[in-house]
C-alpha cells in the first residue's frame, strides 16, 4: 500500500510539474502571426471602466491590430446584475473604438460568462465570419488552457500574452499558477461540471 500511495504522488507531482511547466512555456512565447482575427479574452470591468488587466490585453490588441496582424477585433466576455448593463466586451469595445480602431472592425460578444463559454461563443464568430486563423490575447498563464479549448473548439489559434502589470510577488504568481494547473487539469478530466471547476471559475486569477 504505501508503494502504491508513493507511485500515486510521484504521477501526480510528475503531471502537476508538467502543466506547470507547459503554462510557464506558453506565457513566455508571443506566437502572434497575420491572422484573420484578434480575439481578446475578457476580464474585469468597474463601472464601464477597463480594470488593470483588461486594460493591458486591450492594449495588446491595440498593438497587433496598428501592426496589421489582422484587420478585426473581437472582444469576449458579459456582465452580471452588479454591472449595471455593462459588459467586459462591451467595455472593450468603448476603449477600442477610443483608441483609433473602427466600429466596423470590432465584434463585441457579450453575453459569456466563463473562459470556455468565450471560447464556444469565438468558435460560433469564426464560423460565422470565415475567420480561419485567430490571435488569441489574455495573461500569458491562461493562454495554455485556452489553447487546449480552442482546439476542442475546432479553432487554429496564435496565443499572444498581455504585457506584464508591475512586479508580480512570487506568492501572488504561484497562485495564479496553481489556479491555471488545476482548471487545465479539471478540463483534461471532464470536471466541468464539478464542483472544483465551479469553484475554480469562481474564483478566476485573470480578473
Amino acid at each position: 500500500m504505501r508503494w502504491l500511495v508513493a507511485v500515486l504522488l510521484l504521477l501526480i507531482l510528475g503531471w502537476f510539474g508538467w502543466v506547470y511547466r507547459q503554462i510557464e512555456a506558453t506565457a513566455d512565447i508571443d506566437n502572434a502571426q497575420p491572422a484573420d482575427a484578434i480575439a481578446v479574452f475578457g476580464a474585469a470591468e468597474y463601472a464601464g471602466r477597463p480594470s488593470p488587466v483588461l486594460h493591458a490585453r486591450l492594449d495588446k490588441a491595440v498593438s497587433l491590430y496598428d501592426k496589421g496582424m489582422a484587420p478585426v477585433i473581437v472582444t469576449l466576455g458579459g456582465g452580471s446584475d452588479k454591472d449595471s448593463g455593462k459588459t467586459e466586451a462591451g467595455v472593450g469595445r468603448d476603449y477600442l473604438l477610443a483608441n483609433g480602431v473602427p466600429f466596423d472592425k470590432i465584434i463585441a460578444e457579450t453575453k459569456s460568462f466563463d473562459t470556455e463559454e468565450q471560447v464556444n461563443s469565438l468558435a460560433y464568430i469564426a464560423g460565422r465570419e470565415n475567420f480561419h486563423h485567430i490571435i488569441v490575447v489574455s495573461d500569458g498563464t491562461h493562454l495554455f488552457r485556452i489553447a487546449l479549448l480552442c482546439r476542442r473548439a475546432g479553432l487554429d489559434v496564435y496565443t499572444s500574452p498581455r504585457a506584464a502589470l508591475g512586479r508580480i510577488d512570487d506568492i501572488d504568481r504561484v497562485k495564479r499558477m496553481m489556479h491555471e494547473v488545476l482548471s487545465y487539469t479539471a478540463l483534461r478530466m471532464d470536471l466541468r461540471a464539478s464542483r472544483m471547476h465551479l469553484w475554480l471559475e469562481g474564483h478566476p486569477a485573470d480578473d
